[in-house]
């Protein structure tokens, strides 16, 4: 059974897979769940800020990114069931404090197999407490970059399609992973809070690998992201808009919301319904 598949293979590639596939096999002795044929994408409501869990065919645990605060074990508290504490994955997108606030105390309180970043450090004081906690519990850390491809053998995949360079100097928005979850005939666009300089970036790439079912909007909705040509290249059926109800920002803005009503883009967002929750068998793809 393979657990990474890449464009190319690299170093990068058998690294990721040799260190997914060491950890799912020392949980698999443990923990033990029938057999499902259901992704579960989770879109968590953790106020203003990003945390989305995915729960796969074969009981793998992907979090990418942890709210502003520890909500997100709430949350998680809500989904997992009693007793369970096991991450496969954890991916911060960027370092800023509404993605990863809750992220130190997943990272104590769960068993946690690997952590992706892109290589951006932050100025707040989470990003260090962070990094503290996960080389204290010795969890592999792995730069993301672009071809990168974890497979994890029940049928899905995430590909990671951005950063696709060193971004150490960049912006922390500027920086963010952008992955593309897959299953079957159905998949997530998943792009932190990537500004419309790195959609650009991404256009210039490949432009047809952005398609995908789900597009979570760039930045909670703010017209600094989800231009016109990148909204259109991913011709979602849903945008989820993950954001705090009445936050300061104003997100979701018109202009972003009028783009995609303007493509036909079904738009939901966490601010309204709460936590939003996507099932798909590979082929149907529900709104829970």
């Amino acid at each position: 059974m393979h657990y990474v598949k890449a464009f190319k293979r690299s170093w990068k590639e058998y690294l990721v897979g040799i260190l997914v596939l060491g950890n799912i096999f020392v949980w698999l002795s443990v923990y033990q769940r029938r057999p499902s044929n259901i992704l579960s994408v989770y879109f968590l409501d953790i106020g203003q800020g990003d945390a989305i869990f995915i729960d796969t065919p074969g009981d793998r645990h992907i979090l990418l990114d942890g709210g502003p605060n520890r909500k997100v074990l709430a949350e998680l508290g809500k989904i997992l069931p009693f007793g369970e504490k096991r991450i496969d994955v954890m991916i911060e997108s960027h370092p800023d404090r509404d993605h990863i606030g809750g992220l130190p105390e997943v990272v104590s309180r769960f068993d946690v197999g690997m952590f992706l970043e892109p290589g951006v450090e932050s100025d707040n004081t989470i990003d260090d407490e962070l990094k503290r906690r996960i080389i204290e519990k010795k969890i592999p850390s792995i730069l993301a970059r672009r071809g990168m491809v974890l497979n994890f053998g029940d049928g899905v995949k995430l590909t990671i399609l951005f950063p696709n360079q060193d971004v150490s100097r960049w912006e922390t928005n500027d920086a963010s992973i952008v992955a593309k979850l897959e299953y079957g005939e159905n998949s997530f666009l998943l792009t932190g809070d990537s500004p419309i300089k790195t959609e650009n970036i991404l256009l210039k790439l490949d432009s047809e690998i952005l398609d995908s079912n789900v597009l979570k909007a760039g930045h909670h909705g703010s017209r600094t992201s989800t231009a016109a040509a990148y909204a259109a290249a991913v011709s979602p059926e849903y945008a989820v808009i993950s954001a705090g109800k009445d936050n300061s920002y104003g997100h979701p803005h018109k202009e972003v919301l009028d783009i995609l009503q303007k493509i036909g883009v079904k738009t939901v967002s966490t601010a309204e319904s709460g936590t939003i929750k996507f099932e798909t068998n590979g082929k149907i793809l529900e709104l829970k």
